[in-house]
């Protein structure tokens, strides 16, 4: 009888230290969740959205094996917390990382709506000495219709820079761009031709 009480004792003593092992990383996922959330305030799924939606994965899958933890009587929270500290490393550079990003953004915007309103000006210089034939008044007309779109290109992507939302302002400086450097070409080459 006396052996009986002693194992049961046994039973539920280490029953209870591997339930006690078996806690959730709770001050782990706080710290992981914060560091996730700083990558939102530093715009990380603006400039790096596809390391931050990783980081985003894990932290969903870590969520899973931690509930599915929670209703076993055995709990082992080890795989997990050694996630957590990777998830908490990747959401800590992602966050960084998209600080340096929006920088680099911002500054090649710069760049490029300077060099846009260049290409602008000087667009409009080629329209005035291009050859103006039949058929060449039509294209000149189309082109000037053309860089006046262009030039509320900038102006809109100059407020969008201005509003700090460097990637918008950058994604419509860049199309911008493309098109006015293809009509610069276009102009160039009509105009090389007729010098011929």
């Amino acid at each position: 009888m006396k052996k009986k009480i002693l194992f049961g004792l046994a039973v539920i003593m280490t029953v209870g230290i591997l339930s006690g092992c078996g806690r959730v990383p709770q001050t782990q996922i706080d710290a992981t969740n914060a560091a996730i959330e700083a990558a939102v305030v530093a715009e990380a799924p603006v400039y790096l959205p596809v390391e931050f939606a990783a980081v985003q994965d894990s932290m969903t899958s870590i969520n899973t094996q931690v509930e599915a933890q929670k209703s076993k009587l055995f709990k082992k929270f080890g795989p997990v917390k050694g996630q957590l500290d990777a998830t908490l490393a990747a959401a800590n550079t992602v966050a960084a990382n998209a600080v340096t990003k929006k920088e680099e953004v911002r500054v090649e915007t710069e760049t490029m709506i300077t060099d846009v309103k260049t290409l602008l000006d000087e667009n409009s210089e080629l329209i005035n000495s291009a050859p103006k034939g039949k058929e060449g008044r039509a294209v000149l007309s189309d082109m000037r219709n053309e860089l006046s779109v262009i030039s509320s290109s900038v102006d809109e992507a100059q407020v969008m820079y201005d509003s700090t939302k460097y990637m918008d302002a950058y994604n419509k400086i860049k199309a911008a761009k493309e098109s006015a450097t293809g009509i610069n070409t276009e102009l160039k080459d009509a105009i090389s031709k007729v010098r011929r």
